[in-house]
């Protein structure tokens, strides 16, 4: 059974920092590429970042580039999203997902979704 677990959102004054994890489990994590997404209220999802299965891949939506770093440590199953710098505008619900293709991933075609942490940021 696929599970993907958020966690590390909270509340932090603008210009702060939060690391988000996504644990992974019930597949072979070390071959799927990994992304985050979010969702701010009465907006839709929106992709954050990806990265893929080996690491050496990454991508990044223009508005979080520079501030954002998304990892992965795939002996631990596990995926971050270092986010410095934070905005009020970075106030979301943020998702994790997996997919064995890096554009599945960022365009959201999967059905391996975690359940989100909010992120809010305040000014």
């Amino acid at each position: 059974q696929v599970q993907l677990v958020e966690s590390g959102g909270g509340l932090v004054q603008a210009g702060g920092s939060l690391r988000l994890s996504c644990a992974a489990s019930g597949f072979t994590f070390s071959s799927y590429d990994m992304g985050w997404f979010r969702q701010a209220p009465g907006k839709e999802r929106e992709f954050v970042a990806v990265i893929g299965w080996s690491g050496g891949s990454t991508r990044y939506a223009d508005s979080v580039k520079g501030r954002f770093t998304i990892s992965r440590d795939n002996a631990k199953n596990l995926m971050y999203l270092q986010m410095n710098s934070l905005k009020p505008e970075d106030t979301a619900v943020y998702y994790c997902n997996a997919a064995p293709a890096l554009m599945s991933t960022m365009r959201g075609d999967t059905n391996y979704w975690g359940q989100g942490t909010q992120v809010t940021v305040s000014s």
